[in-house]
């Protein structure tokens, strides 16, 4: 065998033993840094029912102006909210993406901080997404909380100027959402009434209009084997599997892009709550129906200018 073929050789080796000691290396860096982000996560597990860790630079990332001027979406104040007391505000309608609360309370693209300063916004949302890994810091960084009672009470009572939004409708809600319809499941939803009794959190009213007009839904009737499938799926996943279109990538085509329409978010006049630490349920029953009063006069006050006819109601569920 010549010199060079021995070189050859050799230089083989050296590269395939190279390429492995390289590759054990990297899977032990990416194993390490694995094991350090799992501890963490273990000590950090409590950290989205203590009031997360909101990040000023992720709300304020352009992607998010872009959002907003897609359809284009927008947030109008009715009144000034006080820093000096804390807030639940009720999120209506769910829609199918909640495209307005997205965008006006879990970034700053609308202006948020702007428009209501010294508030602190967090919308709530499903407990069990915080228990998948980066996604929790993706919504904690946002200021997103979960929707557990111990989150929202530690919002309500840690310091004023917190504004915690709850979409009340749910995940049920969503099923509802399809153009032109102004359905809201509120009717027996009055947890979120008396969790503000209890902290004398006031309660505030929004509406988002156009919410329900970005997308087409194939609603499935009740006894339908669809239907039964979406509903086994909430059961097992926490939400509903909807089946819905909008506009595709090219004009006159159908697909998953949401249509470009407006969305306005009118954020009401603050309900004021008196703090009962044990609220009686006729207690509860009362603000529940102050509430309901309070957003159907919002809706009918915006409607007409929002796309609306004069006719149009809220209707309960």
């Amino acid at each position: 065998m010549s010199p060079q073929n021995n070189h050859e050789i050799r230089t083989i080796k050296f590269k395939g033993i190279y390429g492995i000691l390289q590759t054990g290396v990297e899977t032990f860096a990416i194993l390490g840094c694995l094991l350090l982000y799992f501890t963490w996560l273990f000590l950090d597990w409590k950290t989205p029912e203590q009031g997360g860790r909101r990040s000023a630079w992720v709300r304020n990332w352009c992607a998010w102006t872009h959002i907003r001027d897609y359809f284009p979406i927008t947030i109008q104040k009715t009144k000034d909210l006080s820093p000096e007391h804390n807030y639940l505000m009720g999120v209506h309608p769910h829609g199918l993406l909640t495209f307005g609360a997205f965008c006006n309370f879990c970034t700053e693209a609308t202006g948020f901080s702007k428009v209501f300063p010294g508030i602190t916004p967090h919308l709530a949302t499903l407990s069990w997404f915080f228990k998948i890994p980066f996604v929790r810091e993706y919504l904690m960084a946002k200021g997103v909380c979960s929707v557990s009672q111990p989150a929202i009470d530690y919002l309500l009572s840690h310091g004023t100027g917190n504004l915690v939004g709850i979409v009340v409708g749910g995940v049920g809600e969503a099923l509802q959402s399809v153009p032109n319809t102004t359905t809201l499941i509120l009717q027996k939803r009055k947890g979120f009434v008396r969790t503000a009794l209890q902290h004398g959190a006031h309660l505030v009213p929004t509406f988002t209009f156009g919410e329900t007009e970005v997308y087409d839904q194939v609603q499935f009737h009740k006894d339908s084997w669809m239907y039964k499938f979406q509903s086994c799926f909430r059961r097992i996943f926490g939400f509903y599997f909807c089946v819905f279109y909008g506009r595709g990538f090219y004009p006159g085509t159908s697909g998953l892009l949401p249509y470009s329409l407006p969305i306005v978010t009118v954020v009401g006049e603050p309900l004021l709550v008196p703090k009962i630490e044990k609220p009686s349920q006729e207690v509860v029953d009362k603000y529940h129906a102050l509430y309901m009063d309070a957003l159907c006069k919002l809706f009918d006050r915006h409607k007409t200018q929002y796309g609306c006819s004069e006719t149009q109601k809220l209707l309960f569920l």
